[in-house]
């Protein structure tokens, strides 16, 4: 049915948003499999009625198509397969491999005490594992439980931890299904991984301690082994599990805050994994050398500076114009209109300037709005600063000369600020300085003649116009208050 060549999967539960730790083992699993020719398959755990949701799966759908982590094949479903789990609990039944147990929960529960307060762990005694008949006074539905050795060692050749042994004396009898016929989360996860021919499982190194009894299932079920891949969890700045605090719970909210795919995808393949001390690889790259035996078993710090350093490199990477539709999607969710945005600068322009001060197409489109939109004001500090009546004089030079520039190109433009500022006897910042306030409501901002090129003749006239008219006001404010005080 199957060819021999590598199949993976990533088996995601929807009860929540992919985030970054889920990416990292999707990323690993694809990457395997591409490395390898082989091919990446996607499956839904939606068995948890109460937990799952619709949205969480269009979630899950959106961001793994955002990155280019694309199926192979149709994704399964395994609330949809719940007959076939029924055939393999009946198989293992009627082979003898799993039996019914009639245990209350309060048997249950009284059992897991006594195991505490005797210093053992706490599990299943077996007391129904050779038990034909129901008890009087048992659970009218029974569970099915999973008859695990109790003798040997099992040894895990894991591509990533390496060797590693379970005494199978420690293993309980899991339950495979509940009383109510519902399948529990090992025996579907066997059961699929067999049907959908999977070859090779990478998943978080907190499933080790599952593999035993998965390992276990699969041959009661006759089913050929695959080989696994535990990686280690992604540990937050503050060395704790990567979770929400640390803005990690939803891959697209790094969409919306204006990361690139591959970059997302560069910075989590290096979160445990590298060669040499190379730091920024394309998508075609990572496929090319990624080695699932080099990942570590040590645990990886996320870092969003690093993260940010790294988006901000491809930005540099990529053409300008690929750039422009991404920043005109977070322009318009910042509130500039579609007509804004096209009476503005050319956004492949824009982008071109902007990639070198700001790492993320968020960032550059909120040091961009000035370009398509008066400032609502002035930053206090720097028009206290900089729009003082020392100022005036160059500014209305600045603005006449501007008004009958030839050519609107920032060489131009720099050269009538530079003369300006000679003619003044003043340094170019004291001029380029109140300009930027008058024109951006800010002192920061791309070179004055890029600025004031990208802002466009109409718009910068009438700002420099604004700024003149503010430093008048308030010097005829100042002189006022001067009078006021020689009357009396």
């Amino acid at each position: 049915m199957h060819s021999s060549s590598v199949r993976t999967r990533f088996a995601p539960s929807p009860t929540g948003a992919l985030h970054l730790g889920g990416v990292r083992t999707a990323l690993f699993s694809w990457l395997h499999a591409r490395n390898r020719g082989g091919r990446f398959l996607l499956r839904i755990e939606d068995t948890d009625r109460a937990r799952n949701s619709e949205g969480a799966v269009a979630s899950l759908r959106d961001g793994l198509a955002w990155l280019g982590l694309d199926a192979d094949e149709e994704p399964v479903r395994q609330s949809r397969r719940l007959q076939r789990y029924r055939e393999a609990v009946a198989g293992l039944l009627e082979a003898g491999r799993a039996y019914r147990c009639y245990c209350t929960r309060q048997e249950l529960e009284a059992m897991r005490a006594a195991a505490r307060a005797e210093g053992r762990k706490p599990r299943y005694d077996g007391r129904c594992r050779d038990r034909q008949m129901p008890p009087p006074g048992g659970a009218p539905s029974p569970a099915i439980r999973f008859r695990s050795p109790r003798d040997g060692r099992l040894k895990i050749a894991d591509m990533v931890q390496g060797s590693v042994a379970f005494d199978n004396a420690e293993l309980d009898d899991l339950v495979i299904a509940r009383s109510d016929g519902s399948p529990t989360y090992h025996l579907t996860v066997v059961v699929d991984d067999r049907d959908m021919g999977i070859t090779d499982v990478i998943r978080g190194d907190d499933h080790l301690n599952n593999t035993p009894r998965q390992l276990h299932l699969i041959e009661a079920l006759g089913a050929a082994a695959p080989r696994y891949a535990h990686v280690p969890m992604i540990l937050g700045p503050d060395g704790n599990r990567l979770s929400k605090r640390h803005d990690a719970g939803d891959v697209l909210q790094y969409r919306r805050q204006g990361y690139l795919p591959e970059a997302l995808l560069n910075y989590l393949a290096r979160l445990g994994w590298s060669r040499g001390d190379r730091e920024l690889f394309r998508l075609g790259e990572l496929v090319e050398h990624f080695d699932i035996g080099a990942v570590s078993r040590a645990a990886a710090r996320f870092d969003p500076d690093k993260m940010r350093w790294c988006n901000q490199q491809h930005m540099l990477r990529r053409c300008p114009g690929d750039l422009a539709g991404g920043l005109r999607a977070q322009l318009l969710s910042l509130g500039v209109t579609a007509a804004g945005i096209a009476a503005g600068p050319e956004l492949r322009h824009l982008a071109e300037v902007q990639r070198e001060r700001h790492p993320t197409l968020r960032e550059m489109a909120r040091a961009s709005l000035a370009y398509y939109r008066a400032p609502e004001g002035y930053e206090p500090r720097a028009a206290v600063r900089f729009l003082q009546p020392a100022a005036l004089p160059p500014l209305q030079e600045l603005r006449r000369r501007l008004g009958g520039l030839a050519s609107w190109r920032a060489a131009a433009i720099g050269k009538e600020v530079e003369e300006v500022a000679a003619r003044h006897s003043l340094p170019l910042g004291k001029v380029a300085q109140p300009v930027r306030v008058a024109v951006c409501g800010t002192p920061v901002s791309p070179p004055i003649d890029v600025t004031l090129e990208l802002l466009g003749r109409r718009r910068t006239l009438a700002r420099l116009w604004r700024g003149i008219a503010c430093i008048e006001r308030q010097a005829t404010a100042t002189a006022g208050k001067e009078e006021a005080k020689e009357q009396v």
